[in-house]
């Protein structure tokens, strides 16, 4: 039995959405720039993914720009937004549990000009308003706080963040990294006080290469990719037709059972954290007090801290029984350093190096995690005394 529990790394394709990709890249092949009527085909899938996306974050079309990710999406809004907006201040805005894409991104434009501040985060992973407060300045042009942190799970106050930027500073731009959040939970960027947004398809059993970014219509950005002019002359290059339409497809497919698929992702979280629980010397990170079952956080996503095991060890162990989890984020997966956001959070030093990710999807069943679950029964106890004999 294969069972893959690393869906915030990737997903798998809905059937759907690959089947209309390869009749767009077989048959409807064209060029949208193109003036002939392949080409006026080619351009119809992408008004039809603009009006998808535009009712689903209920925005107008034209502040709907695809991109190749979710990185490049995050590249566009922090990087355009602060070249466009120098002259009324040089003060970012973030948190220090964001993606590497949101990370590098502020350290490179710290490293061109700009002044960053890295917001804490509580034992919990989220971000303090006062603490947010205390940072805003007149000189600040841009805040950005993620919407789902993608390696535990943890939500953030988005609306209360955003309403408290507009206060403090009309003028500063609220971004939202919403690549773990978009289609787990109802995103929608005009009534959160949201300005930018990121999102992905691989996500979303979309294709990989593919992501959005919202861009609200009185935000002022400088392109960063230069060239044909497309999508408005803010992202120039040919667009991906197959790639968009089947991003479109998939968050239609998802919308389309949200409140089941939700209720069904909570009811696989508890279920697994509760079977987790049977382990000595385990510890599920990010879990507000109180809430035990997980509410208040991603519905998909589990962090374990497995005292005595290597998180590196831990997985290929598991791989060994054809389970596929994840040791933390896939974009720093093959970086040897400990994670920003479990450091952030405060966690013990001795569970840096011991924390396992497991994420959900709509195709996981109980079934898979009753086998995994008795693999971790079995593997933990042998590794351990493996450890210690070491």
């Amino acid at each position: 039995m294969e069972i893959y529990l690393d869906n915030s790394a990737t997903t798998r394709v809905f059937p759907e959405v690959a089947e209309l990709m390869t009749k767009i890249m077989c048959v409807d092949y064209g060029n949208p720039s193109s003036l002939h009527m392949k080409g006026v085909q080619a351009e119809q899938y992408l008004r039809n993914a603009k009006e998808t996306f535009a009712r689903l974050l209920k925005v107008k079309d034209k502040e709907i720009f695809f991109t190749s990710g979710g990185t490049e999406s995050d590249n566009m809004a922090l990087i355009g937004c602060a070249r466009a907006n120098a002259r009324q201040g040089k003060h970012l805005i973030t948190t220090q549990i964001e993606h590497p894409a949101i990370l590098n991104t502020m350290r490179y434009l710290e490293s061109v000009g700009f002044r960053v501040t890295y917001l804490p985060v509580n034992a919990y992973g989220q971000i303090s308003l006062e603490d947010l407060r205390r940072a805003m300045t007149q000189e600040t042009i841009l805040v950005s706080i993620m919407h789902t942190n993608n390696e535990i799970g943890s939500l953030q106050p988005i609306t209360e963040a955003a309403n408290l930027v507009k206060r403090m500073n009309p003028h500063t731009l609220f971004h939202v990294d919403a690549v773990q959040g978009f289609g787990k939970d109802r995103i929608y960027p005009k009534r959160m006080g949201i300005d930018l947004l990121s999102a992905s398809s691989h996500k979303i059993h979309g294709p990989k290469g593919v992501g959005l970014l919202y861009m609200g219509s009185q935000v002022k950005l400088q392109p960063i990719i230069h060239g044909g002019g497309q999508q408005m002359n803010l992202r120039s290059g040919t667009d991906n037709v197959p790639g968009v339409a089947g991003f479109a497809k998939a968050a239609e497919l998802l919308d389309a059972h949200y409140e089941d698929d939700r209720k069904r992702l909570y009811q696989c979280k508890k279920y697994f954290m509760d079977g987790v629980r049977r382990l000595e010397g385990v510890q599920i990170n990010g879990l507000l007090p109180g809430e035990p079952d997980g509410a208040g956080t991603a519905p998909h996503i589990v962090s374990v801290s497995v005292r005595g095991v290597r998180s590196e060890v831990l997985l290929h162990a598991l791989e060994e029984e054809g389970i596929y989890v994840s040791a933390g984020s896939a974009c720093a997966a093959r970086k040897p350093q400990p994670s920003a956001t479990l450091k952030a959070i405060g966690i013990d030093k001795a569970l840096l190096e011991s924390t396992i990710r497991f994420s959900f999807s709509v195709y996981t069943t109980q079934e898979e995690l009753d086998h995994t679950l008795q693999a971790l029964y079995d593997k933990v106890p042998m590794l351990r005394r493996y450890t210690r004999k070491m």
